[in-house]
């Protein structure tokens, strides 16, 4: 990551101010910044207009809950500290009414904070100080992904759900369930869980995980799929993905499966 926090050159664009679709090839689209340091907020607005997406501010926590129920943002960049509510109740709120892809910015490099943030629904994470190229390629890959899923669920057959001990996972619908009760996973957790349950018992590189499910090609990720494996395992259990030290990862479906 880069060794300084960038500065900006000038005011944020507003909404609909972008005149071009992201080179990724998406259409443009909307990003909600939440974030209370003017000097960061201005300097991620400017940088993310220029890919082509829309982008809107909000300086603290009840601001961007109140801005993401009226945009319906694609995406949201988040802080964990700010003013009002922090970012991980403002990621409550904004998954509760509606699941939004969230990248969360934290200023401590501390693996309890990232999994907290990923636990509320965050769906990845950067600490600060941060490069503002490494940004724009995480939102590019976080959106791929979203156009992806929905691809997939218009254009593929409905696959039946899978079951796994006391845990379903409803690839058509993307919802999954632990002992009758809805689960929530964020989209990135979701495909990491559905990779990995496709192959029971393969182990998978941390290498390949980050290059197929955060279409990542840089292996100086692999600690980001560490703590999306720590999430799932809060959240079904401790048993059904087994580390496998020094290379990866593999599913294990319960012994009477």
């Amino acid at each position: 990551m880069s060794s300084s926090t960038p500065q900006p050159s000038g005011a944020p664009q507003q909404p609909g101010a972008a005149s071009a679709a992201a080179s990724t090839g998406q259409q443009s689209a909307t990003v909600l910044v939440v974030e209370d340091e003017p000097t960061i907020a201005t300097a991620i607005a400017q940088r993310l207009s220029a890919e082509g997406w829309r982008v809107e501010v909000a300086r603290d926590g009840l601001s961007g809950v109140d801005a993401a129920s009226r945009l319906r943002p694609d995406l949201v960049v988040l802080d964990v500290m700010l003013p009002g509510i922090d970012g991980l109740e403002v990621t409550r709120r904004i998954q509760a009414e509606h699941p939004t892809p969230i990248l969360m910015l934290t200023a401590r490099d501390d693996e309890t904070d990232m999994l907290v943030g990923l636990g509320v629904g965050a769906d990845d994470y950067m600490t600060k100080p941060f490069s503002m190229r490494e940004l724009v390629a995480r939102i590019k890959a976080l959106l791929r992904r979203v156009d992806r899923a929905a691809q997939a669920a218009a254009t593929t057959p409905a696959d039946p759900p899978m079951t796994m001990g006391d845990v379903t996972v409803d690839r058509a619908q993307r919802r999954v369930y632990r002992g009758g009760e809805e689960v929530h996973l964020t989209p990135t957790e979701f495909e990491l869980l559905v990779m990995l349950a496709g192959s029971p018992k393969t182990v998978l590189t941390r290498e390949r995980l980050l290059a197929e499910v955060w279409d990542w090609a840089d292996a100086s990720g692999t600690r980001t799929v560490d703590s999306h494996i720590k999430a799932l395992r809060r959240k079904l259990g401790p048993d059904l993905i087994r580390t496998v030290h020094g290379v990866g990862y593999a599913f294990e479906p319960p012994a009477n499966q």
